[in-house]
């Protein structure tokens, strides 16, 4: 049974509602960033949390590179029940690739290497271990010698997560998510959540999560408990302390100055505390001088002005010894009317005729990033309208709001629910615009349908790092095989 944290008013524990007020403020009149949800927390209560409509608390959802931080959480607790060891070599777990992994660095690369992301090699290894072995990702990446020697390069490489879920389900003899439900999961309190898989039975490891933004708020309250919670030491003191302290420089050309911070294991170091976060703006951030944690979701690639505006809006805010009571109300009335915009178009068009006969073959718009769709069907339903979506080898048919989100959990062609949040209509007598939203993802998808040419364009707002397919915009409900194309 969940357990939610403890709430709390702002005043209460010390946090300035007017700051939080103004970091919101900065993320809604910031055209880079579409945040989801944000939920902060100082001293074990939560403070402040919003959901941008339509988006809600109850809803888990894709997590990108966040899911890192929950499997190095898995690493501590297999190190504690002496299944591994962080010194050990990864090759000493696959017994059966030691005849062929016959490079000296490979051999050498040891768990600990992997968890800081400093296995020796120069990039990203995913597509070079997939492409080696697609049903052994692990092998594919030890037949590839590392350009350094472990332990002195980082580079942000999924296969080391990989391999690091890969041991640790191979020892305990199950996947992650049932190895962490009694010693994460149900002691935190996380009720249900779902985790890619490839080749099915073992989970990705790297990305493919699906958990609510309050489950992330748990993770960061435990780390900055230091691995207790309640009166029971759920992780290790120990290993809160590797995981969350600096290894290796990291990313030293890169542009976003949170990220040169330095790595810990599947965490980042940054400007303030630590975080583990997820491509498009899913954030876990740890704020231990302040006693304090922020987790958001979001649909933004300015992942670095979302921390901008955190230290310079809200950090301020989070120690102070004379809070604005006047604005705490003023919070709570913006935090319940949070929403994203819908689509402001007509309800619908003069003539229902010209828009059914037959479907609009999805055209690649020009400049836009493509979906992997291949038509658009419209059909008058009831008061409204509903659209099905079409792809190479799967459809999902949805009811479209008219000027507000309607939200639905239609079954795709293989029967698996796919949530959704539609907004729409006819911009003029020749133009339809639909607003989809996968309420389990980060992502949103723009299609408009052309009278005169019959023909659709469908366009990502934040390509899925998959390219994205209704089968990976979605939770598993139970283990499914999901490439592993998502990194993040």
């Amino acid at each position: 049974m969940a357990a939610d944290l403890p709430r709390s008013t702002p005043v209460e524990q010390q946090v300035d509602p007017a700051a939080v007020l103004d970091f919101i403020d900065a993320i809604d009149t910031d055209p880079s960033i579409e945040l989801h949800s944000m939920m902060v927390l100082r001293h074990g209560h939560v403070v402040a949390e919003g959901w941008w409509a339509p988006h809600t608390p109850e809803r888990p959802r894709l997590l990108y590179s966040l899911s890192k931080s929950f499997t190095s959480t898995a690493l501590g607790l297999a190190v504690a029940d002496g299944l591994c060891g962080l010194d050990d070599t990864v090759i000493s777990y696959f017994p059966e690739l030691d005849a062929e992994i016959t490079d000296p660095r490979s051999r050498a690369i040891t768990v600990r290497h992997l968890a800081a992301m400093a296995s020796g090699h120069g990039r990203d290894m995913l597509h070079d271990a997939v492409t080696r072995d697609p049903q052994e990702p692990v092998r594919g990446f030890l037949l590839i010698p590392p350009d350094a020697e472990p332990g002195t390069l980082f580079s942000y490489s999924q296969p080391c997560t990989y391999a690091i879920a890969a041991v640790v389900q191979r020892l305990a003899g199950m996947p992650l998510t049932a190895y962490l439900r009694p010693r994460l999961l149900d002691p935190l309190g996380i009720d249900e959540v779902g985790w890619q898989s490839w080749p099915p039975g073992r989970e990705l490891g790297f990305s493919g999560l699906f958990a609510r933004t309050e489950d992330v708020a748990k993770l960061g309250q435990l780390y900055l408990q230091r691995g207790r919670w309640q009166d029971r030491q759920v992780l290790s003191e120990e290993y809160v302390a590797l995981a969350t302290s600096r290894h290796v420089d990291s990313s030293p050309g890169q542009d976003n100055i949170d990220w040169r911070q330095g790595y810990g294991y599947q965490f980042w170091m940054s400007r303030h505390g630590y975080r583990g976060d997820g491509a498009f703006g899913q954030f876990c951030v740890v704020l231990p001088e302040q006693d304090a944690v922020v987790a958001m979701t979001g649909g933004t690639e300015a992942m670095q002005a979302v921390l901008n505006h955190l230290w310079q809006r809200l950090l301020p805010g989070l120690d102070t010894s004379s809070p604005n009571n006047a604005t705490e109300e003023q919070l709570a009335r913006r935090l319940r009317s949070l929403r994203l915009p819908p689509c402001a178009a007509r309800p619908s068009p003069p003539d229902w005729k010209a828009w059914t006969e037959e479907p609009f073959p999805v055209a690649d718009a020009a400049g836009l990033p493509a979906s992997a769709l291949t038509s658009v069907r419209l059909a008058p339903a009831g008061p409204g309208w509903k659209v099905t979506v079409t792809e190479r080898d799967n459809a999902l048919t949805f009811a479209v709001g008219a000027a507000d989100w309607l939200v639905s959990e239609p079954r795709d062609r293989h029967g698996d629910v796919v949530p959704v949040a539609a907004s729409g209509g006819w911009l003029d007598d020749h133009t339809l615009r639909v607003e989809l939203i996968f309420l389990e993802s980060p992502h949103r998808l723009d299609i408009a349908c052309s009278l005169p040419s019959r023909t659709a364009e469908a366009a990502w707002r934040g390509v899925p790092l998959d390219g994205g397919r209704l089968q990976t915009l979605r939770r598993p409900r139970s283990p499914q095989p999901a490439p592993p194309g998502t990194a993040g």
